[in-house]
């Protein structure tokens, strides 16, 4: 657990905060985005077990948040969500509600949770907005963990129905940066990649990529994210959520996500691909436009320069990153 002190006027509880957003919020508060009256606490699983309405409550009252940052979830790529759909709404379905009751219960002001593009209807119309999260059945590949992140959407509305809490939620496109899970077989498609060109790179090997690399994705850089949750967190009102992304037009194919990643880590080898391993969904289009009403000005870092810095970290930090 970490905490960034100021006269407390705001107590900031950030639940995964040890993860990839929660660091990249943590960076950015240390970097000159916190604010004198804000109190930021960053807790991971280790401090407490969030799947426990008990621990959870003895977490909360330990910190006495005043408003909560929500990151803590069960998460993996394609082939883990595909393994392990019940568990992945299990214990996501168990933190959700446990950290939502303990901020109703604690008089907690603002709750933002963090949602993810996966929850959208599998058949659909693109860009995909903020309206049609519940229009339909998500992908089947990861049908637990997208109707447990659903499920916030309708808890939020039922606290602010019921007892006119502020919680809302998030919904950023795919997120990479430092501090992401680089785990070849369960973590998601760039950190796995940049894990995959580094070892490639290291053993003289060519590169192959799982798939036929022509699904599209939509990604964003952590620090640009962080910047937008506390952008959130002290100014958006509405319990309906947000998508937080790059525009339609940054869309790129899974090959040139991984080309990126070939020209960042100066990769040398052949670039192969195995079109026996799934695909997962080919795209999922995600409109920015509310955020753009919003924010018109907002500028997100370029995705070369992005990948850039977190191959640069990555291989900075091999040792002790999650992999």
């Amino acid at each position: 657990m970490t905490e960034a002190a100021g006269p407390a006027a705001k107590r900031i509880l950030v639940t995964g905060g040890t993860g990839l957003v929660g660091r990249a919020i943590e960076k950015v508060v240390a970097d000159g985005e916190g604010r004198p009256d804000e109190k930021w606490i960053f807790v991971s699983s280790s401090d407490a077990d969030l799947t426990n309405a008990a621990a959870t409550k003895a977490l909360f009252e330990q910190h006495k948040p005043t408003h909560v940052i929500h990151l803590a979830a069960m998460v993996g790529g394609l082939f883990k969500n595909i393994r392990y759909n019940l568990d992945f709404w299990r214990r996501n379905v168990h933190i959700n509600d446990n950290v939502l009751h303990s901020a109703y219960e604690m008089g907690v002001q603002k709750v933002v949770s963090c949602l993810s593009t996966c929850i959208f209807p599998d058949k659909t119309t693109y860009p995909i907005d903020e309206s049609m999260i519940h229009n339909g059945p998500p992908h089947s590949s990861n049908f637990g963990y997208s109707y447990a992140k659903r499920m916030i959407d309708v808890q939020n509305r039922g606290y602010f129905e019921q007892h006119g809490c502020r919680f809302t939620a998030v919904i950023p496109t795919n997120v990479f940066g430092p501090h992401d899970n680089f785990n070849i077989e369960d973590g998601h498609v760039l950190p796995g990649l940049i894990h995959k060109v580094y070892l490639a790179k290291q053993t003289g090997s060519a590169l192959t990529v799982w798939g036929t690399g022509k699904p599209r994705r939509q990604f964003i850089y952590s620090l640009d994210l962080a910047r937008l949750f506390l952008w959130v967190l002290r100014e958006y009102d509405e319990v309906e959520p947000i998508i937080l992304s790059v525009g339609e037009e940054e869309e790129v194919s899974i090959r040139e996500a991984a080309e990126a990643i070939v020209e960042a880590m100066d990769f040398k080898g052949e670039l192969l691909f195995d079109t026996t391993k799934a695909d997962g969904q080919f795209k999922k289009t995600a409109s920015n436009a509310k955020l753009r009403r919003y924010l018109p000005g907002f500028q997100f870092t370029p995705f070369r320069q992005a990948v850039k810095e977190t191959c640069a970290w990555f291989s900075a930090n091999y040792a002790s990153a999650r992999k």
